[in-house]
């Protein structure tokens, strides 16, 4: 950089220029002042070159160049558009390339974090699970530091590791990186805004940052409020989103008046035309409806019907009262739930429920209310197409495209988490078969209610599902291999990975064995492990996933079937087989049943308005397609095929033993 010539601050005089002290300003090699005009310095200023032309939508060009501002203490880089600021910009790098027109003000007045370190009070509006954000958290860390808090070392420890990296981003300086657009913009305060942002027809954004990059840029829009916050990288907030104390996180999507405070989103998450109170909502949380609350609750890919509602006050100590419905689930229209409950993964919530429920034993249910009394439908999510097409279309959702992602994501329907779950709930509906016997026509069960019929198809659905995921560990285990020996087989079958046994949690998101999570735990309360560190081991768990589900699986098929690998017979190995094939084909059958109710009589009324009953069936099939050709309808069929000759295959490979 160097001083102005004489020339050039001549130059911008006549350009109507002002500095409070011309020897304070900067320039580039390769600067002119052509495009520079009533423009006011004071502080030191460093100014880029400006020989960009910007083309704009219409075929507008535009001169890169500095016009009707006020700067103050700032660093601009080269090819930079800023035009009518009404009020200031002060304390600011701007990158290259960046497009600033018709904004009020955009400022750093004292010494800022940019919005880390703010605490999230998550789950109790009241305080006590609060969550300290920074710009890197993933939705597995914010788990630990929101449902940990009896851990005082733990907590105590990733505070004080989030606080050191807040001071370290700190700065008197606010950063506006390369390629960002900014128009038409109210109040920008203390804000880190990340490359190729677009801000556009914003209100207000305070303490906060934005990052953007130019895998994953991130849109600001039209008459957002925030304050308080960390924007992730491919995030999209618009459309008069108002937002309090959040964490939004990568590829989430926020607009059409959604209102949030002291909330958590992490990846993937959807929110529209509601509001949002306390709420962690792990990744590919869903709300989109006008009418619903989501409040005090951990939630992770959730939808949450219209009016979906719940209640965290009864009125007597305050809204402290909280509320777990685990991932996978469904609330319909106008459901209610008065926390605290808790309920089982993947299951659906119809009615309002009063009852304080704990299902979490029981996955893949339907709790309904009946007479303000909730019933319990164990299991039977498993035979609902619904349930499988959710599971497929997750992945084809994930949006982000940063190459780094910050949520551990895994999207198996069946897991160590889910299936251990359903081996605890099937003993219990076994339990209480036993003891209450076979004649009650319902059941009492803690705050719930089983109709007869419902524990007994509980009790097969559950079986079901538990044998079709140990035979899938068992065959994936196998491989496509062929085998001489029972020696060789049972050697194959051997764990590989030290961990996996025991209990298995939902990180929101991240499965992996409770025994891991203490490990790290018992590291993070020594010091032993950085806060970089932490993120890192969270990642390699994931990566370790099918070794640990294997250990897993290969303790419980011996409990489960009664056997021991280390003399297994290859008649043992062929029946797990045969009953894996059983259990995948019955469940397809069922998932075909359910999804012929798709296109039947019923399903066709408001079809063929004016014609006959045949006009029905056609203009149906013109719109929502023939049952055989529905590509889900024939990806049930393919996979009872597909299933079907790796049965065959597997049983193949074994006849040499």
């Amino acid at each position: 950089m160097r001083n102005l010539t004489q020339h050039e601050i001549d130059s911008l005089i006549v350009n109507q220029c002002v500095a409070e002290d011309w020897t304070q300003i900067l320039v580039s090699e390769d600067f002119s002042p052509e495009h520079i005009w009533s423009a006011r310095f004071s502080g030191q200023v460093k100014l880029g070159c400006f020989e960009k032309v910007f083309e704009l939508a219409g075929g507008l060009r535009r001169h890169s160049g500095i016009r009707n501002v006020t700067i103050h203490q700032c660093e601009i880089g080269n090819n930079v558009l800023i035009e009518n600021v009404a009020n200031h910009i002060s304390n600011y790098r701007i990158g290259d390339d960046c497009y600033i027109q018709n904004v009020n003000v955009i400022a750093v007045e004292e010494r800022s974090a940019f919005g880390n370190e703010v605490k999230v009070k998550v789950l109790n509006e009241t305080g006590g699970r609060e969550v300290p954000i920074y710009n890197e958290l993933s939705s597995s860390l914010a788990y630990i530091l929101a449902m940990y808090r009896h851990k005082t070392q733990l907590i105590n420890n990733l505070f004080e590791s989030i606080s050191n990296y807040a001071e370290v981003n700190s700065s008197a300086m606010g950063v506006i990186g390369q390629g960002v657009k900014i128009l038409n913009t109210g109040t920008i305060k203390h804000v880190n805004i990340g490359p190729f942002t677009k801000i556009v027809n914003t209100s207000r954004l305070e303490n906060g940052t934005i990052n953007s990059n130019i895998e994953a840029p991130v849109y600001v829009g039209d008459s957002v409020i925030a304050t308080d916050f960390i924007f992730s990288s491919g995030s999209h907030i618009a459309d008069a989103a108002k937002l309090v104390r959040c964490f939004i996180g990568q590829a989430c999507h926020v607009s059409h008046n959604f209102s949030a405070h002291d909330t958590l989103m992490f990846a993937n998450c959807s929110f529209e035309n509601g509001e949002a109170c306390s709420v962690f909502a792990g990744p590919f949380t869903v709300s989109s409806h006008k009418s619903s609350l989501l409040i005090a609750g951990m939630f992770s890919f959730l939808n949450a019907g219209s009016g979906s509602n719940q209640s965290n006050h009864m009125y007597k100590l305050g809204p402290i009262h909280q509320g777990i419905i685990e991932r996978g689930s469904k609330t319909t229209s106008d459901s209610y739930i008065l926390w605290p409950a808790k309920v089982g993964a993947f299951s659906l919530v119809m009615g309002r429920h009063y009852r304080h429920a704990d299902t979490t034993d029981f996955p893949f249910s339907y709790l309904i209310e009946k007479s303000d009394e909730t019933y319990l439908i164990p299991g039977v999510n498993l035979r609902s197409v619904g349930t499988i097409r959710d599971a497929r279309k997750w992945p084809t959702r994930d949006k982000r495209k940063d190459s780094q992602c910050l949520d551990m994501i895994n999207f198996n329907l069946l897991s160590p988490y889910t299936i251990g779950k359903m081996i605890r709930g099937r003993k219990q509906l076994m339990n209480l078969r036993d003891i209450a016997g076979d004649t009650p026509d319902v059941y009492a069960m803690s705050s719930v209610r089983i109709k007869n019929a419902s524990l007994r198809n509980g009790i097969n659905l559950y079986d079901r599902g538990i044998v079709k995921f140990l035979g899938n560990s068992l065959i994936h285990r196998l491989g496509n291999k062929t085998y001489k020996s029972i020696e060789e087989v049972r050697l194959a079958l051997e764990p590989t990975h030290h961990a996996g046994e025991g209990i298995w949690v939902d990180l929101s998101g991240l499965i992996l064995p409770k025994s891991e999570v203490d490990k790290l735990i018992s590291k993070i309360e020594k010091k032993e492990i950085s806060l970089s560190e932490v993120e890192y081991v969270l990642k390699q768990l994931h990566t370790e996933y099918y070794d640990m589900e294997w250990t897993w699986a290969y303790h419980v098929i011996e409990e489960y079937y009664g056997l021991s690998f280390a003399s297994i017979t290859i008649d043992e190995i062929r029946e797990i087989i045969h009953k894996w094939k059983t259990a995948v084909l019955s469940l397809d059958e069922m998932l075909y049943k359910d999804a012929m109710k798709e296109f039947s009589i019923t399903s066709m009324i408001g079809f063929g308005m004016d014609g006959a009953e045949i006009d029905k069936l056609r203009d149906f099939e013109s719109v929502r397609g023939s049952f055989d050709a529905d590509p889900f309808v024939e990806a049930v069929r393919d996979h009872i095929k597909v299933k079907s000759a790796l049965a065959d295959q597997i049983l193949i490979n074994l006849s040499n033993v």
